[in-house]
């Protein structure tokens, strides 16, 4: 038997993951898709949030703000890429200027350090690109920005290498409570654990109805965005908003921590399931991303791509036990400032399975550090020493980006490998640049197939059946067992 099951593998499911590695415990992930990563957390923004737009007393204000702080640890810990480069929310008139007077006060409730309104000459000093009809914005200086995938991997990659497990291609199908414990149900059979956490991300209200009467529901939210070449890297300096609305926080003008500029999202209710983007979405993003930042090369874009947010129409997240089943915990209506407050969501669902009586022990495998060679960043001394220690860091296979052979050999045997392109994409970036993978897909392909011995034709792109090598079928029908004329 486990001793906590977690069903989801997004972000705030491979914080508890991590955050549970730290003590000796029986800890089981399942993950429907083939990797970790692969709903919103893939499609996010990538902000790491300072706090000033949560309503005061909510546990989202509280986790937002102490996530802030712990994802800065935790990417300094296991070396994630993190940039502090701060936010600006523009306004535009006097009532905009009322709304950002009101987002200082919400901050400053909330905790939030270094929160001023900053305008004129300063302003401009700042973002030299804004648009000049902007009169004022709020500046928050411990806003940053992060690769979330990687901020997902990295802690499940430790979590696993101190002991915890994950299963993935595994859906839930079926939950019982039995006793002092539950039996989960799923596609590749059934596990027994003494707590069940629902981690599910926008589908966090089906899982929860396995058990509890439907007293939420998850309303997916559709944001498209545009992704512009590094090119623009100096368009903006830091992540710009434009005032909130009922809709969201708008569409944001931002860096990335590769050096791209990321522009979005929209905002519209979409079945699940549903990432595809719309000429009319992208428009709205266009026309609004312009608004802000006047200057914004379109023509540089290199990728768009849609997300999906869970959304339960409430201004908190639903974090704890459910309040009809004992030992069975929500993570749900998580949406932004998600990504910035999973690692304090983790802490707090830890803290509260630990006060059911659950031993937390010091696990002497616990990862506390890690360290990931990134070619790109490396200067000369560095990069020959790379080469030096392993030959294959002297082959570059993506040229957009920068990576070797090495990095992608590294990424395949890490303690939990990557599955498909898009999954070794997302731990090295190899595909990520302004060719798309259209120069090095084949030969990330051809890695992938030799390290696991498979051929290329069964490896996916990204989820299960997305193949990108088709060919024959071992048997050559003829036209009469097709069906056809003699």
């Amino acid at each position: 038997m486990e001793d906590v099951i977690i069903i989801g593998g997004g972000v705030c499911g491979c914080s508890l993951l991590y955050e549970l590695s730290r003590y000796r415990l029986n800890t089981l992930l399942l993950e429907r898709e083939n990797d970790v990563a692969c709903g919103t957390t893939k499609g996010n923004s990538a902000i790491i949030h300072a706090g000033y737009d949560p309503e005061p007393d909510t546990e989202m204000a509280r986790l937002n703000v102490e996530g802030n702080v712990l994802t800065r640890e935790l990417c300094r810990d296991l070396d994630i890429l993190f940039k502090n480069i701060g936010s600006l929310v523009v306004g535009f008139n006097d009532e905009d200027r009322e709304s950002i007077q009101k987002l200082l006060e919400k901050g400053v409730k909330n905790g939030v350090p270094g929160l001023r309104i900053v305008e004129g000459e300063e302003l401009f000093k700042m973002e030299p690109n804004l648009s000049r009809e902007v009169v004022c914005a709020l500046y928050a200086p411990t806003a940053g920005i992060v690769c979330p995938w990687e901020m997902a991997s990295a802690q499940a990659e430790c979590a696993v290498q101190g002991g915890g497990k994950v299963e993935l291609d595994c859906e839930v199908t079926a939950i019982k409570k039995e006793g002092e414990g539950f039996t989960v149900k799923t596609s590749k059979g059934d596990y027994r654990a003494r707590f069940v956490v629902n981690a599910a991300g926008v589908d966090s209200d089906l899982v929860s109805q396995m058990l509890e009467s439907r007293y939420f529901t998850i309303t997916p939210k559709s944001g498209e965005y545009f992704v512009l070449d590094t090119t623009e890297e100096k368009l903006v300096n830091m992540t710009v908003f434009p005032c909130p609305s009922k809709l969201g926080k708008g569409v944001l003008v931002s860096p990335t921590v590769h050096g791209n500029i990321i522009a979005g999202p929209d905002s519209k209710n979409s079945p699940r399931g549903d990432y595809s983007c719309t000429a009319a979405g992208l428009e709205y993003v266009r026309k609004n991303a312009l608004r802000c930042v006047p200057g914004i090369n379109f023509r540089a874009s290199i990728r768009n791509f849609s997300g999906l947010r869970a959304d339960a129409g409430l201004e908190d997240f639903i974090v704890g036990e459910s309040r009809e089943v004992p030992g069975f915990f929500n993570i749900a209506a998580v949406k932004s400032p998600g990504l910035t407050s999973s690692p304090a969501i983790a802490r707090e669902i830890a803290g509260q399975i630990k006060a059911k009586g659950l031993a937390f022990e010091p696990n002497p495998h616990f990862v506390a550090k890690r360290k990931i060679k990134r070619f790109h960043d490396m200067n000369e001394g560095e990069r020959r020493a790379a080469i030096k220690e392993n030959p294959l860091y002297g082959t570059i296979v993506c040229r957009c980006e920068t990576v070797t052979e090495g990095e992608i050999v590294d990424a395949l045997n890490r303690p939990l490998p990557p599955r498909s392109l898009d999954a070794v994409k997302r731990r090295c970036r190899p595909g990520t640049g302004r060719c798309q993978g259209g120069f090095c897909g084949p030969k990330v392909l051809e890695l992938i197939s030799r390290h696991y011995n498979v051929k290329p034709e069964e490896i996916p792109k990204d989820r299960k059946g997305m193949y990108i090598v088709t060919g024959p079928t071992k048997k050559t029908q003829t036209s009469k067992e097709a069906g056809g004329a003699k």
